[in-house]
């Protein structure tokens, strides 16, 4: 079994770029950044960002460009994809791009803060009570 699954919640780091394709069909461009929140070995606080290549083809590219700007908040889904060509002198590339299959705008009030969601190393083992079969009221 295979699967290609990503999703993301980030903010815009810059205005959409669209962009018609000969086909006819629309293909906008946006930059997403988001952050992770964590406690270092030595219990400080940290936060790392990650920056993401976003591509939305047809209907979410008009609504993408029309909808978001820098510093929206949108939730992303979709799958991985990495082009790999040749530059003018012959250098090769390679670029890792999330391809927009499902999109979710975030609130309009462009300040709105949310709270952070931080990962936690140690996960408590909850001991479960055994049951007792004559217990069981039926």
């Amino acid at each position: 079994m295979n699967l290609n699954k990503v999703f993301l919640i980030g903010r815009l780091t810059k205005d959409p770029e669209i962009k018609n394709l000969p086909s006819g069909k629309n293909l906008c461009q946006i930059s997403l950044a988001t952050d992770r929140f964590f406690t270092d070995k030595e219990g400080k606080k940290r936060q790392e960002t990650e920056f993401h290549n976003v591509i939305l083809f047809g209907r979410l590219a008009e609504i993408a460009s029309q909808y978001l700007k820098k510093g929206s908040l949108v939730f992303i889904e979709g799958r991985l994809r990495t082009r790999n060509w040749e530059d003018g002198s012959g250098n090769k590339k390679s670029r890792t791009e999330i391809i927009a299959e499902r999109i979710q705008l975030g609130p309009k009030a462009p300040k709105e803060v949310l709270p952070p969601i931080e990962e936690k190393e140690e996960i408590p083992i909850v001991e479960e009570e055994e049951i007792n079969i004559e217990d069981i009221p039926f």
